[in-house]
Formats: structure tokens, C-alpha cells, sequence
């Protein structure tokens, strides 16, 4: 496997990965400050709380990726397999337009804030820069999302969306 390949199959994981440790690092960092050293740094706080937001987001993604998003099935145990196939493709295609929307008027929203940057008090960035995961995570999730049914129309095991719970088809 080619090492774009690699990055590319991981990539949820090790962004996951990376925000999350560096808010524990950041919180870590913080609590020593205040407890050994009777001090503090500012700027830890925003830090750990920018990485919370993305590692958020980053984790939507990773759930769609792995399958493991909230999906409600219930009243799908009663419908045959190909009539449950079809309800979930269309709810599918229904999230995937709702996610454009999302992405698309998030971008909306991240012009004006670069146009009129606000600038983070401690960290001194942009905050458009930390908004811009909004729009990431959401065109990430429908980038999951279209390959998974890629897969499965390229393996003809669509009607693998028929099993839900471990149930049988």
C-alpha cells in the first residue's frame, strides 16, 4: 500500500489522534502550572478548547467512516431486506444533500470571517481558521459516506445494508 494510500486510510484516526493529545497536553500543561507552579498560562486553555472542537467534528467523520454514526433502524426490522436497502440509500442521500448544504453555508459564514478576521485573544489566530472544520468534517463525512457505497456497488454487497444488528437479512 503506497503511502498516500496509507495516510489517506488513517487519516480520521491520526488527526483524532493528534487533536486529542494535544488537548491533554495543553489541559496537563495547564493544571501544572496552576497546582506546582502557582501560575498559568492563557493561552492553553483556547488551545485545548480549539482541539476539543476539531477532534468533535474529526470524530463525526470517523464514526461515518466506521459505520458507528446514530442511525435509528428500528422500524427498518419490519420492511423486507430490499425495501430496507432502498429507505436506508435514500435516507443516506437525503444526509449526504443535507451535508453539502451545511458545508456550503459554512463556507458562507467563513468568508465574512475572513474578510473581518476576529483574531483569538491568547493565540493570536484567526478564528476562521477554527471554524473552518465545520465545512472539513462535513464534505469528509460525505467523502466517507460516497465510498462506502462505492465499495459496496463495486463488491455487489449492497444488499449488505440489509443487516442491521448482526440480524439476519
Amino acid at each position: 500500500m503506497s503511502i498516500i494510500k496509507k495516510f489517506f486510510a488513517n487519516f480520521e484516526e491520526g488527526a483524532c489522534m493528534i487533536l486529542i493529545a494535544t488537548m491533554v497536553f495543553a489541559l496537563t500543561l495547564q493544571v501544572f502550572m496552576r497546582f506546582v507552579l502557582s501560575s498559568s498560562l492563557a493561552w492553553t486553555e483556547e488551545l485545548s478548547r480549539y482541539s476539543f472542537i476539531w477532534s468533535v467534528y474529526m470524530g463525526g467523520v470517523l464514526a461515518v467512516k466506521h459505520t458507528q454514526h446514530v442511525r435509528i433502524t428500528a422500524q427498518l426490522l419490519v420492511l423486507p431486506p430490499k425495501i430496507r436497502v432502498a429507505v436506508l440509500m435514500f435516507t443516506d442521500t437525503i444526509w449526504i444533500v443535507a451535508n453539502f448544504f451545511i458545508a456550503y453555508q459554512s463556507v458562507q459564514v467563513l468568508k465574512c470571517a475572513f474578510e473581518f478576521p476576529e483574531i483569538s485573544p491568547t493565540l493570536g489566530i484567526v478564528k476562521g481558521y477554527v471554524e473552518a472544520m465545520l465545512p472539513a468534517s462535513f464534505l469528509l463525512m460525505n467523502l466517507r459516506l460516497i465510498m462506502k457505497y462505492w465499495h459496496l456497488v463495486k463488491n455487489h454487497e449492497l444488499m449488505s445494508l440489509a443487516q442491521i444488528g448482526g440480524g439476519e437479512a
